[in-house]
């Protein structure tokens, strides 16, 4: 299964100087600057709300990491690599390059319940 790098806010941090402490503390890659895409806000068991940035990269080997194995993933191939189903909609609006407002709904076993984006007030499905 593949996710993103990311975390937790720390006390008085934005969620833009958590997302480049998060790249540097997981994958020990320093990013200078984000931008900003959307928020995916997740709900029914928990609730998670995550502030989604990208950051050009340098073309490198992936780092050693302690939190899992890091794996760079082509553009081309993002929307069918093996991830959570909400993760799906936020690569997919990322690659648009279109803001997004996701509001997701999960069950107990993560399963997705429903998702719309709030901006445009449309209920979002997964590709069969």
């Amino acid at each position: 299964m593949f996710t993103p790098v990311g975390g937790k806010l720390d006390p008085n941090e934005t969620p833009y100087a958590a997302a480049i402490r998060e790249t540097r503390e997981e994958t020990g890659i320093e990013v200078e600057e984000m931008k900003f895409c959307g928020i995916l806000t997740e709900s029914l068991v928990y609730n998670w709300t995550l502030y989604v940035y990208l950051a050009e990269i340098d073309d490198m080997e992936p780092p050693k990491c302690d939190e899992g194995t890091l794996e760079w993933v082509g553009y081309d191939d993002i929307l069918n690599i093996p991830t959570p189903p909400t993760d799906w909609f936020v690569y997919k609006y990322a690659l648009e390059s279109k803001p997004f407002a996701l509001s997701a709904e999960v069950d107990e076993n993560f399963s997705l319940v429903s998702m719309v984006e709030e901006f445009e007030g449309i209920s979002l499905t997964l590709p069969e």
